[in-house]
């Protein structure tokens, strides 16, 4: 993947333009340009157009845009291309062709018509995008109407999706996210499916008329995501957040339908869609207890209830157990005491894994990893009374955690650590400071923190330790370090 150019990846859209500004080659710009990629533009055909409809639509000839692919690839080969609107068969070989060397991630928007129902592209010509272009595309991201034109048919329930989206697969798509912006209801669902991994992104409908190019921003910024080195399902994510956010800020320009606004990378957690395995988890989803007011602060992980004898009076208010190496008889025996001892300083304990045992006796809380999330009863937790953490490391894990709307979240590793291999990368300040700003609970922190550290995460409502208190030389002075820091 080529990420050079300074530290701004190249990313392309090979599309239509359109002259309102608001879908086709300016939307593209716009969306990459606000996510921190170099944006180059591959015009393929000119359109007459404003917010009430296209009016005519005029390829570029073959040879033009040729040219224009082959001088880009000399001096700014591309990380991502974004496929939009593309005019005609000439167009989609000239594309095709081109693509067959390049090594760039592919996102095809699959433009086909316009919303007012003006065809963007002619029979032979999404005939030879199915031949050539699908097969290539990396992601395919067609609507509910440009499913139907692709495989034939008429779709309108979400039941029929997955079936719809294994038989793109079959015909040769790479990976497929198909939108469904379309629906009526109060939540828009999204599915994607790649042969090995397929999940639901359910939002709130929003309820707007500035809808104008959202396939084309909702592509863009999947592309450029990829550009920037993110995996694909987070690049999905941030995008799906991006378009979030642009719709619920946009604004009504002319005298038809207007465009999402182009704000920059998302930043609020009202935009963050939530990941669920099925359709039917994005609509019935759990709710757990708040923390309260106070702030998380300084937060150890401990092995032992011992700990808390030590810990608790010295004004720590809120404390793990991660009994990892018990089972059985003694890590509810350790359990029982680490509760006795919350209640008596009045602390917030959360039990790491064990969430039988948590909710056998009562617990504060309880600590989940991603990997614990399906095997653990959720409902019976909630209905319980009981809060829960959740543990992220990145955009597709934080919305599986506002899947089940969890009382905090755990975001890290913030930094490297020198004492262990880390099973994810560390975000950075920066990485985690985005992640947090689309959190839907509370953020603690976690990964190689110190008070000194701690400050550089202003968004962090918690700071989650071990070795840099529990190693402590003098516990008492350190905890009053990190209490006087945070």
């Amino acid at each position: 993947m080529t990420t050079d150019q300074g530290h701004h990846p190249i990313c392309w859209t090979i599309a239509g333009s359109d002259p309102g500004g608001g879908a086709g080659l300016q939307a593209d710009l716009k969306t990459m340009h606000g996510l921190g990629v170099h944006a180059c533009t591959v015009v393929s055909a000119l359109t007459v157009q404003n917010t009430t409809g296209v009016f005519a639509v005029e390829p570029v000839t073959p040879e033009l845009l040729r040219a224009q692919i082959d001088r880009l690839a000399e001096d700014l080969p591309p990380a991502a291309i974004k496929l939009g609107m593309l005019g005609g068969a000439a167009q989609v070989k000239v594309v095709a062709d081109f693509l067959q060397w390049s090594d760039a991630f592919v996102v095809c928007d699959p433009v086909l018509a316009a919303t007012s129902g003006a065809a963007l592209l002619d029979e032979q010509g999404w005939r030879l995008m199915m031949d050539r272009l699908l097969p290539r595309a990396d992601l395919i991201t067609p609507n509910f109407p440009e499913l139907g034109k692709l495989l034939g048919r008429n779709f309108q329930g979400l039941e029929e999706v997955p079936a719809a989206a294994a038989e793109l697969l079959r015909r040769g798509a790479r990976a497929v996210l198909i939108k469904g912006g379309h629906g009526g209801g109060e939540i828009a669902q999204d599915y994607f499916f790649d042969g090995r991994q397929s999940f639901w992104l359910t939002s709130p409908r929003q309820q707007v008329h500035h809808t104008h190019g959202t396939g084309c921003t909702l592509a863009s910024a999947i592309a450029a995501a990829r550009a920037l080195g993110h995996p694909l399902a987070d690049a999905i994510v941030i995008a799906k957040a991006y378009l979030n956010q642009g719709l619920r800020c946009g604004a009504d320009i002319g005298q038809g339908r207007g465009s999402p606004a182009h704000l920059g990378w998302p930043a609020n957690a009202s935009d963050l869609p939530w990941l669920t395995a099925t359709s039917e988890g994005g609509r019935d989803r759990p709710q757990f207890r708040d923390c309260g007011t106070q702030r998380l602060g300084v937060y150890p992980l401990v092995n032992r209830a011992a700990w808390l004898e030590k810990l608790l009076p010295l004004g720590i208010t809120t404390i793990q157990l991660r009994a990892k190496d018990l089972t059985g008889a003694a890590l509810e025996k350790e359990i029982v005491a680490a509760i006795e001892l919350a209640r008596h300083f009045n602390a917030r304990l959360f039990i790491n894994d064990a969430w039988e045992l948590a909710l056998k006796h009562r617990a504060y809380g309880v600590h989940l990893g991603q990997e614990d999330l399906p095997g653990a009863d959720l409902a019976a937790l909630a209905h319980g009374g009981l809060r829960l953490g959740i543990s992220t490391h990145n955009y597709t894990e934080l919305a599986c955690a506002a899947a089940v709307r969890p009382s905090y979240i755990a975001i890290g590793p913030v930094f490297a650590t020198t004492t262990k291999t880390l099973a994810h990368p560390a975000l950075g300040a920066a990485g985690f400071g985005r992640l947090a700003a689309l959190a839907p609970a509370p953020v603690a922190a976690i990964g190689a923190l110190t008070p000194e550290r701690a400050r550089e995460l202003p968004a962090a409502n918690g700071f989650a330790v071990i070795g840099d208190i529990l190693q402590a030389a003098d516990l008492a002075a350190r905890v009053g370090q990190w209490q006087q820091g945070t």
